[in-house]
């Protein structure tokens, strides 16, 4: 096993529509004023940025993404990650009852150094800080839809 690779998902069911939610999640830019862990987003250019984030333990991961997909009828936005994490990430935003089921994927490997060499004893709390991310920005995405 690596210890170092991590699969994630995560579900969000929301109350607002499809196209509502989608065009949220595309503006990556703008997922600082929702998303507190998000601590910052630079844009590159047109299809990449720069993602910093941060969450309960005391690290910061910086991430280069770029676009790998980007398809809104099938409501689907992809990432390829490099930095301290690199792998991909997908968004993809369903019709669900009244709303929406936004369905998180991701699969990294860590290249953070002190992540790295805690990978064994911390991999629970690695988790855990995960988790506790996913929960704020879906708190912090269903609050920034009702306002908009």
């Amino acid at each position: 096993m690596d210890w170092n690779h991590y699969r994630f998902r995560s579900l969000w069911t929301l109350p607002a529509p499809v196209p509502a939610v989608y065009r949220v999640l595309e503006r990556i830019e703008d997922y600082p004023l929702w998303w507190r862990q998000v601590r910052e987003v630079t844009r590159l250019d047109d299809t990449s940025g720069v993602l910093r984030v941060r969450s309960l333990l005391p690290y910061d991961l910086t991430t280069v993404l770029r676009e790998g997909r980007r398809d809104p009828a099938a409501g689907v936005l992809e990432v390829v990650m490099s930095g301290d994490l690199e792998g991909w990430a997908r968004w993809t935003v369903t019709g669900r009852d009244s709303g929406s089921l936004a369905r998180y994927d991701q699969e990294v490997v860590v290249h953070k150094a002190l992540l790295r060499r805690l990978a064994v004893p911390a991999r629970p709390l690695f988790r855990a800080n995960h988790r506790v991310m996913m929960r704020a920005g879906r708190r912090g995405l269903a609050a920034r839809l009702e306002a908009v």
